[in-house]
């Protein structure tokens, strides 16, 4: 009995060695709470982005609210801003991962932050418009002697409204006078109320205004007025997304999802079977009302441009832009660098 008693007592030591030897643990096989940890996802991280109350920021309300649903790669927190020079400050300083701004102001922002931020995508082409409550104005010309009230002092509608005007032979502050207000929803009251009869504003606040005064009519297409000076050379290119350089080298795959989520969601709020739902989400996030959104979501030329194609567009753009005021691109046209190219 002792003899078997002891002969157990050695195999089960004999097991024990076995089961603890090196050529055991050196196994290539992960246990499988090695392999679950190895297959998690990475952590999510935290991406500020900003945009402007108009189209600019429409073509990423399906984006927003996804966002807000937690269902996005990464943890975005959107700021919503009415006026560009709400953001400027805080882009220069970093504060903003990401921010949609008028095409001009990018190019501005690039030469200011000396390379600090560079265009990602274009998000919206041409959605400025004359309007006017009467019938009086049916070209360019007309606009002589009369007093425009607008948007967008320092940027793009500024500075395409001046180049229009010269090329029209007009010379804003002198043959035009215009008066700059601070956001598009303040103006669109001031026209829809009657307290303004013409004025350059961009969609959707062109539709809210002709909503609520059925005396107000669109007189004028900037877009197709800047296709003919231009003899199509040019493309009105509103707005674009940048990004700072050093997030774009730190987080290339965080912008890419980015970038991947934000064109869903432009693809989202272009399809015609999602417009009501594109519309309300407008609302939600307190860009426009959704009745005013569902009509003015089709006329936003909302788009989502990138790479080769998006630089032909912005280079031709700016260089109208220089050529009509050296300023309105930041005092010069921006180099190779300004264009964001996605890491291979």
């Amino acid at each position: 009995m002792k003899k078997i008693l002891s002969l157990a007592m050695s195999l089960a030591m004999i097991f024990s060695l076995a089961a603890c030897s090196p050529a055991e643990n050196s196994s290539s096989t992960p246990s499988s709470s090695e392999s679950s940890q190895s297959s998690a996802p990475a952590e999510k991280i935290q991406i500020s982005v900003a945009a402007l109350k108009g189209p600019t920021a429409i073509g990423m309300v399906e984006m927003m609210h996804n966002a807000q649903e937690g269902t996005t790669a990464n943890d975005y927190q959107f700021t919503l801003a009415g006026a560009p020079e709400e953001l400027v400050g805080k882009i220069v300083q970093g504060e903003f991962d990401i921010a949609a701004v008028p095409t001009n102001l990018a190019s501005t922002l690039y030469n200011k932050t000396e390379g600090g931020v560079q265009l990602a995508a274009l998000n919206t082409l041409g959605v400025l418009y004359i309007v006017e409550n009467g019938d009086t104005i049916h070209s360019m010309a007309d606009l002589a002697g009369k007093t425009i009230y607008a948007t967008g002092a320092g940027s793009t509608p500024e500075f395409a409204l001046n180049y229009l005007l010269e090329q029209n032979g007009l010379q804003a502050g002198t043959d035009v006078q215009v008066e700059y207000k601070t956001e598009h929803s303040e103006l669109a009251t001031l026209l829809a109320s009657g307290q303004a009869d013409i004025a350059l504003l961009p969609q959707p606040f062109v539709t809210s205004v002709l909503n609520q005064n059925e005396q107000v009519r669109v007189a004028l297409d900037l877009t197709e007025e800047w296709e003919k000076a231009t003899q199509g050379a040019s493309v009105l290119t509103m707005g674009c997304v940048v990004v700072q350089k050093s997030f774009a080298e730190e987080h290339p795959e965080a912008l890419a999802q980015f970038m991947a989520e934000y064109e869903a969601s432009v693809n989202f709020v272009n399809d015609p079977v999602n417009l009501e739902t594109a519309a309300q989400y407008t609302e939600d996030f307190d860009i426009i009302a959704a009745a005013v959104a569902q009509k003015a979501i089709p006329q936003c030329n909302i788009v989502f441009m990138t790479g080769e194609e998006m630089q032909q567009a912005t280079q031709g753009f700016l260089e109208v832009l220089f050529e009509a005021d050296p300023a309105s691109v930041g005092g010069k046209l921006p180099d190779e660098g300004f264009y964001y190219q996605a890491q291979a």
